[in-house]
């Protein structure tokens, strides 16, 4: 590796806040067809969310260092059958996402903090295993209501470091 992990750790977390976090522009030349992707860069580095699907959705996010791909995260979720038909909730749960992701930090840069209160009622939670070199875990939104709290939005992810020969 020519570069150190907390160098990868800062631009990731940059990166994220510029694009699907920060509402960033989507890209109109794609690398996969079919799908959506947001894109930033920094001298020698680039970071790619590419992503298809709206209630449920799988997506890859791959940081090059010097054109060369050093690592990825793969997340494949979104909302829970029963709420697939709304629009109007996945919408609103989303933009709450994106506050969560904000929040992304240094130490577990991977999506959104542990626990997050956010408003109208709704709950972030992400569970993470490993560290930026090797990972994966999963994050949970719950809404309250006059029934109770109930999880929405369910996703999972996976990643590390990308080593070549």
């Amino acid at each position: 590796m020519n570069f150190e992990l907390d160098e990868l750790a800062e631009f990731l977390v940059k990166a994220k806040r510029e694009t699907y976090a920060g509402d960033g522009t989507e890209i109109e030349i794609v690398e996969r067809p079919g799908f959506k992707e947001l894109v930033s860069r920094d001298g020698p580095w680039e970071y790619r969310d590419s992503y298809s699907g709206y209630f449920m959705a799988l997506g890859q996010e791959v940081v090059r260092h010097q054109e060369k791909p050093v690592w990825a995260m793969a997340y494949a979720g979104g909302m829970l059958s029963e709420y697939q038909e709304n629009k109007e909730l996945a919408h609103e749960t989303f933009e709450h996402l994106k506050l969560a992701l904000m929040e992304v930090s240094k130490d577990k840069p991977f999506r959104g903090p542990r626990i997050m209160d956010l408003k109208d009622g709704f709950k972030y939670f992400c569970n993470v295993d490993g560290d930026i070199k090797d990972f994966k875990g999963s994050e949970v939104i719950m809404k309250k209501s006059k029934a109770g709290a109930r999880t929405i939005f369910r996703q999972n992810f996976i990643g590390g470091l990308i080593i070549g020969e």
